[in-house]
């Protein structure tokens, strides 16, 4: 398969991460890392306490692309990560959106209390993010894959209906239980949206998305069926219709017993497994050949030393077989010693220990 890049050719032998998206094996297995760019890295919070806030930097074409490819540049990841959020798709439907600081995110009106149909869509409000993807594809280097992203329908509903996050998505359970019918409706938007943001994404460069269900370990396994596979399978379906080459990635985080069915009736390319997850039980049940993503512990990275090499060893026996792509199991988080990131890159890339 092959790609076009800033005006060449590029085959997918080339971005080892896009071969390993597209079913093949390779050693060692690329890597990249979920929340790469952002609060661990001393450059990103330079660039934060110039500008302010999470929302204005997300909105700032300029400033999203150097802080998507400050981590490209410092430790050479196979994957680059656009740079935004996963409320974009809220902000995009006509929910206000800001951040609170120490506290995170905010939504009004919030569902729980308004109807989706009386919020004003503003599809404009994502044209900054078209824009970061364009700047980023234009500098990134020809053998990194260029990862977009959006939050999945479950997981952008709880906030949605909530106007922020909340403890065991207790509202958003409720409504989908009392006015199914009110959820589903928001779910609908949401998929429509997803679609078209994510095709917006990869026309303006992206060569993989992933998306990205937070919260989907909330739900029982009707409710899982009903608001997590069914709604990923037509957003699956809808974007396959547009870009039939491009790989999809499902991070359906809390899934648990419930990935094997994520895995069959959604039809995602990969599946993103969170550090709960035994890599040796998900090699056993998810399909022959598909590939993976995961899954270490982010306080195993923090940890460092022996503790991340004996996790580190652990995944990669665990898919010594499979197609993976080595990355958390859930965002680097702010207090990761960039010493030990170097050491994971390490094990991974040059050592290549196996159980």
């Amino acid at each position: 398969m092959e790609h076009a890049l800033s005006g060449e050719v590029v085959k997918a032998s080339q971005k080892s991460l896009l071969a390993v998206l597209e079913g093949e094996r390779r050693d060692p297995p690329p890597i990249w890392m979920m929340r790469q760019a952002g609060r661990y890295l001393p450059e990103y919070r330079a660039l934060r306490s110039e500008k302010g806030g999470f929302l204005a930097l997300a909105q700032d074409s300029a400033m999203a692309a150097e802080i998507t490819l400050q981590p490209i540049r410092r430790f050479g990841f196979d994957g680059a990560i656009l740079f935004s959020d996963i409320l974009m798709i809220p902000y995009a439907l006509g929910q206000d959106l800001w951040f609170e600081t120490g506290e995170g995110p905010r939504l009004a009106p919030p569902l729980a209390t308004d109807a989706i149909a009386s919020l004003d869509p503003q599809p404009e409000r994502l044209e900054p993010v078209y824009e970061t993807v364009r700047r980023v594809r234009a500098e990134l280097p020809a053998h990194v894959t260029f990862l977009g992203f959006a939050g999945s329908p479950w997981t952008v509903a709880t906030y949605m209906v909530a106007g922020q996050g909340s403890r065991e998505q207790g509202e958003a359970r409720r409504l989908a239980y009392r006015d199914p019918a009110a959820f589903s409706m928001i779910i609908d938007a949401i998929v429509t949206a997803t679609i078209d943001y994510l095709a917006g994404q990869i026309e303006a460069g992206t060569e993989a998305v992933q998306l990205f269900d937070s919260w989907s370990g909330s739900l029982s396994p009707v409710q899982f069926e009903q608001w997590v596979i069914a709604p990923t399978a037509r957003i699956v379906a809808g974007l396959r219709a547009r870009h039939p080459r491009i790989p999809i990635i499902g991070f359906p985080k809390g899934a648990g017993g419930k990935l094997p069915a994520y895995a069959r009736e959604t039809g995602v390319d990969a599946i993103g497994l969170d550090e709960t997850v035994d890599p040796f039980w998900a090699d056993a049940v998810l399909p022959e050949g598909m590939p993976v993503q995961g899954n270490l512990d982010p306080l195993a990275l923090i940890a460092g030393g022996d503790a991340l090499a004996q996790a580190t060893k652990h995944i990669l026996g665990a898919f010594a077989s499979r197609p993976h792509v080595f990355n958390l199991g859930h965002g680097i988080l702010p207090d990761t010693d960039i010493a030990h990131v170097e050491q994971l890159l390490d094990l991974v890339r040059n050592q290549q220990p196996r159980d």
